[in-house]
């Protein structure tokens, strides 16, 4: 993806269910006008769900997903079966591909229903109008008899492809503003950004936080300063005016608390995140339950993004070591990343997760949810280590102050 391009986790998410053959990616192509799903007369061509980040107008930009047909009864099929239900968990719109002159059958029963039942937005295409003559009838019957706008279409030809688009438009959510500082900067504001480079930053970039956060406060028109830790007292000696908010790296908070003066607000990228991304209340009670862990809790630690660890690692050696120090007990920890996080969350103390930068709110929400069915308490990355460091009263005060939570 471009440096330049709209992050994929803030993209609406579409994703394409339904049988083998049913025409899902052949419909994606005709969609996007692009060949981005490999299409085959044979059966479960497309066996793992693919991602494809596009810009689809009305829309915007959006991550079209396509995904492996839900009738492969083979041993190999029930695999590729789950990994398609997982797909839900992340998916904003979902779009119902069938055969438009066939009626619907047991497996398609199921999968509308495993989407009403995660509440996602649904439309359907009535496929292959070229071959079977779909006429409007048929759609509105098939509307009256499901509750589900549809649309008949052709991926072989294009017909009702801008219908798919207009049904798309209008399922797409609505009224959701939530940003990363809402509520917390105004116009000419000056926001202080310290934003340490360790070894895990991507060579000659920012981490995707740090770039989301200096958009937003452009897009507000106020005034940003990035700085790294050990410029902080050097640079307040040069402001005429203090910042109205300073945000930091959560790995530093202990140096920046101690040298930033009480009197300017101060979080961090991971807890602006944890409200942006998640549930803030949510977050901010699992922590409490450091204080309960005994010799051999096991504690998973998640991630959201796969990358090489490094020696001073924050999720495998830095949080770990602080939080043994802190308990003084022998706790296990396990550890997972990208999408390998973990169905049944029984077996574990607490659950401390990343900041959520590279998930949509969705996957994110799902994650929590899981948590909070099986009362295991769930923190991020941020509000851990500023409780562990002591300020979390402090780091936490901003949002707290225009999150209607104080």
């Amino acid at each position: 993806m471009s440096l330049n391009q709209t992050p994929r986790s803030s993209r609406v998410h579409i994703a394409f269910f339904g049988k083998r053959n049913a025409g899902k990616s052949s419909l994606i192509n005709a969609l996007v006008g692009q060949e981005i799903a490999i299409v085959s007369e044979v059966l479960g061509t497309t066996t793992d769900p693919v991602f494809k980040s596009m810009e689809i107008l009305p829309i915007g930009p959006c991550v079209i997903i396509d995904t492996a047909g839900l009738d492969d009864d083979s041993d190999l099929g029930k695999l590729r079966i789950e990994k398609t239900y997982e797909v839900l968990n992340k998916t904003d719109i979902a779009i119902f591909v069938k055969d438009g002159c066939l009626p619907l059958d047991d497996t398609e029963e199921k999968i509308i229903q495993k989407i009403r039942e995660k509440k996602i937005p649904l439309a359907a295409a009535l496929n292959k109008a070229d071959l079977h003559g779909i006429t409007k009838e048929d759609v509105e019957d098939f509307t009256k008899a499901t509750k589900i706008p549809a649309c008949m279409v052709s991926a072989k030809t294009g017909e009702g492809i801008r219908e798919l688009k207009l049904l798309l438009s209008k399922a797409a959510p609505t009224g959701d503003d939530k940003t990363i500082l809402q509520g917390l900067i105004g116009k000419d504001d000056l926001v202080l950004l310290i934003a340490p480079i360790d070894s895990s930053a991507p060579k000659g970039r920012l981490i995707l936080p740090q770039q989301q956060v200096i958009r937003e406060v452009l897009d507000k028109h106020a005034i940003c300063m990035v700085i790294q830790e050990d410029e902080i007292e050097k640079t307040l000696s040069m402001l005429k005016n203090k910042p109205s908010l300073a945000i930091t790296d959560s790995q530093v908070f202990a140096k920046v608390s101690r040298v930033l003066p009480d009197s300017i607000p101060l979080t961090s990228f991971s807890i602006l995140f944890a409200r942006f991304k998640g549930d803030l209340d949510k977050l901010m009670e699992g922590v409490k339950a450091v204080e309960a862990l005994q010799d051999g809790d096991k504690i998973l630690v998640a991630e959201a993004c796969t990358h090489h660890a490094q020696c001073d690692d924050i999720g495998r050696v830095k949080i770990p070591a602080m939080l043994k120090k802190h308990t003084g007990k022998q706790l296990v920890f396990e550890h997972t990343s990208g999408f390998g996080y973990k169905k049944d969350l029984s077996g574990y103390k607490l659950v401390i997760h990343c900041g959520a930068c590279m998930l949509n709110r969705k996957e994110m929400m799902h994650r929590l949810k899981l948590a909070v069915d099986t009362n295991v308490p769930i923190v991020n990355y941020g509000i851990l280590l500023a409780y562990l460091t002591g300020i979390l009263n402090r780091a936490t005060k901003p949002l707290l102050n225009n999150n209607g939570l104080e």
